[in-house]
């Protein structure tokens, strides 16, 4: 096993996460500049944010029909070059004719290849790894995805702090969007200097090609054990390739809803609203200086970043639904925390110290496990057709938060004497309530179940 090969392969695959995590979280540091240049109400400041989320949602809808006309690898490069695009056009110099439109369709274009990327890049790099460690190396890529938020926010803040604020609302935020030229285009120099998928090469019928790049990765032995692997796969998928998926079987569509419904509310526990909107939270609502806002972030990052290495460690021992129970009762301290002292305008340490409690609470359960989950809890028979549902819904949950924060911060009973700020951080906070009694009642434990015993616990038998 070529061992030093393949950490140089997941690692360039793994630069799609990172961009994943860079693009969706560089709107935070810039929409405090933008929405101020642009004079955007509320309304089209969630339109401008959120957009991207609808590009993502058609990206990973379109993802596996593309990935398999073209590639994994081919899909990632598309990818790329979207983020480059995106990046270039997002930061368009004041010369020229930038508007609001426009920075939609360049957030857009990126959301496309968020949608790309979030499908292929562990794909990819499952395909490539041998099962002994398939799960380590899969796991580089959320590692990849908070990596990305926390390089991002570090690189707005210096360049935040570079300028003066009036030299921010001109063309600081135009760089911000240009920064992520460089990870796009280092991901794409990398993704033409690593091999095509096997197992795409092997379905598609290129067996010559297929045998080769697993010998190149593996060796003449473990290269044997994986073709041997990977054909008795496509025989199984031969034998099985007419027979329709009825998602109104018994057992199929309660399956298909519970993961949906958990998918959906790792969405409506508000972690997106703070990730896009971290900078509007801290001045409006804790009161920071607009001049400690971007360094506040870094923060908000740092303690995102180190509790998934938490979710890491944890998640194979102590098992998925505990963990999901801890997170959600630390989410909802946090966000009581922030609510109540919003609400009594009692605001200082106390509400920092809960937006960073939900953070870090939610990096450990809700943000990893909901992925190790959808993946384990789908019996083979559903699996492609129940993942496309619930991601796609994921992406639609995420951008009516996205569009609907902004809206509700500002609105006339948020503003009033009875919430002073605080409803929608109520509001998260009884999603999360009701995400621990899901879960509680709807969810099985997935750690160490084979798909039979899935299959059994859903009542669905394999045709």
């Amino acid at each position: 096993m070529k061992k030093n090969l393949l950490l140089f392969i997941t690692i360039v695959a793994s630069l799609g996460g990172l961009l994943f995590g860079y693009d969706t979280g560089i709107i935070n540091g810039t929409q405090y500049y933008f929405s101020q240049y642009f004079e955007l109400s509320a309304a089209m400041k969630g339109w401008v944010v959120g957009s991207a989320l609808l590009g993502c949602l058609v990206g990973a809808v379109a993802s596996g029909k593309i990935s398999n006309m073209i590639g994994r690898r081919n899909s990632l490069i598309l990818s790329a070059i979207l983020f480059f695009v995106s990046s270039l056009g997002s930061g368009l110099p004041s010369f020229l004719p930038q508007s609001v439109e426009l920075l939609v369709v360049f957030r857009i274009l990126g959301g496309l290849g968020i949608g790309l990327a979030s499908m292929n890049a562990p794909t990819y790099i499952s395909e490539i790894s041998p099962a002994t460690i398939r799960g380590k190396m899969v796991s580089y890529y959320q590692l990849a995805v908070v990596t990305g938020f926390f390089v991002v926010f570090l690189v707005t803040y210096f360049i935040g702090e570079g300028y003066t604020i009036q030299e921010n609302l001109e063309w600081g935020w135009r760089v911000m969007f240009w920064t992520e030229l460089i990870p796009a285009t280092l991901f794409l120099i990398g993704l033409f200097m690593v091999p095509k998928s096997p197992r795409w090469l092997l379905l598609r019928g290129r067996t010559e090609e297929g045998k080769k790049v697993l010998l190149e990765l593996h060796g003449q032995e473990y290269a044997d054990k994986e073709y041997a692997e990977i054909y008795k796969d496509i025989l199984r998928s031969e034998k099985t390739k007419n027979k329709k998926v009825d998602i109104f079987q018994k057992g199929v569509f309660a399956v298909i809803v519970i993961g949906t419904v958990f998918s959906v509310l790792q969405q409506f526990t508000g972690i997106n609203a703070v990730l896009y909107y971290g900078a509007d939270i801290f001045e409006k609502a804790l009161g920071i200086n607009k001049e400690d806002v971007l360094q506040q972030q870094i923060l908000l990052a740092a303690v995102n970043f180190t509790f998934t290495f938490v979710a890491m460690y944890t998640i194979d021992k102590i098992g998925r639904k505990p963990l999901v129970y801890i997170g959600c009762v630390g989410m909802a301290v946090g966000f009581l925390l922030l609510g109540f002292s919003l609400k009594t305008g009692d605001i200082g340490i106390l509400s920092l110290i809960g937006v960073l409690l939900f953070i870090g609470a939610f990096a450990m359960s809700m943000g990893p496990v909901v992925w190790v989950m959808l993946s384990e809890m789908f019996p083979n028979k559903i699996r492609s057709v129940a993942m496309a549902i619930a991601v796609a819904a994921q992406w639609l949950a995420n951008y009516i938060v996205s569009q609907s924060f902004p809206i509700i911060m500002d609105s006339d009973v948020n503003l009033s004497e009875t919430w002073n700020g605080s409803l929608p951080y109520f509001i998260f906070t009884a999603f999360i309530l009701f995400t621990i009694f899901f879960t509680w009642k709807y969810l099985p434990e997935t750690k160490g179940k084979s798909l039979e015993d899935l299959n059994e616990t859903w009542g669905i038998v394999e045709g």
